[in-house]
């Protein structure tokens, strides 16, 4: 989805494999939508993937925002860019885990979780003024009881409770299921998968948009990380 957007629609940044990579035509067909292409992918799997298949294929790095007053979409393609430019690529094995009753991919290693925790607090201050703030009565609406008090206290801070410390990389493979052994299914067959696979490309960023409230969410604009090898050789040619 490459042209203008219009009508101020909530934005997105989110984490999405390379689109040429099988890690990003795995992960759409098993959630039965291509976002970048707006193309439904019949699977078997449609009954357990009906909240994740309308927000695409993606692990959140900034979670849907509006535009700050007098901010265009074009500034916070400018911000995003920006920001993108100056953060390193790497590869990341991952694991498939039961998140409460949901499955999803997480990082492997604890090192990993740590530094994708710091590049989203990165993104988060880097788009801090581009993001419009929610009004306060929104905030207090969702507000709920699960919450922890630093949760809530991020939330009245930043519009959103896992921020910071909070955040946790993860890509949702299903709906909510009650059904324990449909999660275990899920799970094994995602282990598998990642075997095959292997580590998950963390090579660039992408904004996403909701065109409407309650429409899908669409890829608008691929981010690209910086190659930390291309940064090395430049310093090298300017010594």
């Amino acid at each position: 989805m490459t042209a203008a957007i219009t009508n101020n629609p909530r934005i997105a940044l989110y984490y999405a494999p390379p689109a040429s990579s099988a890690w990003w035509r795995e992960g759409c067909e098993w959630l039965g939508r291509d976002a970048e292409s707006g193309l439904s992918i019949q699977t078997g799997v449609h009954a357990w993937t009906e909240a994740p298949r309308r927000y695409g294929w993606h692990a959140t790095i900034v979670a849907p925002f509006h535009c700050a007053r007098g901010v265009t979409p074009a500034d916070v393609l400018a911000a995003a860019q920006a920001w993108a430019s100056a953060t390193p690529r790497f590869e990341m094995p991952v694991r498939a885990a039961q998140l409460n009753r949901f499955v999803a991919l997480r990082p492997a290693h604890a090192s990993d979780d740590e530094r994708l925790r710091a590049m989203a607090a990165s993104a988060l201050h880097a788009l801090a003024s581009v993001r419009a703030r929610p009004s306060a009565e929104s905030i207090e609406r969702r507000v709920s009881p699960g919450m922890s008090a630093r949760q809530i206290a991020l939330l009245r801070e930043w519009g959103y409770p896992y921020v910071l410390e909070e955040y946790r990389f993860h890509m949702t493979l299903s709906d909510s299921l009650d059904d324990a052994h449909a999660r275990a299914t899920i799970a094994s067959e995602w282990t598998r998968r990642i075997e095959r696979l292997g580590p998950l490309p963390i090579h660039g960023a992408a904004l996403f948009v909701e065109p409407q409230p309650g429409a899908p969410f669409m890829l608008w604009q691929r981010l690209p990380f910086t190659n930390i090898a291309n940064i090395a050789n430049t310093a090298q040619d300017k010594a």
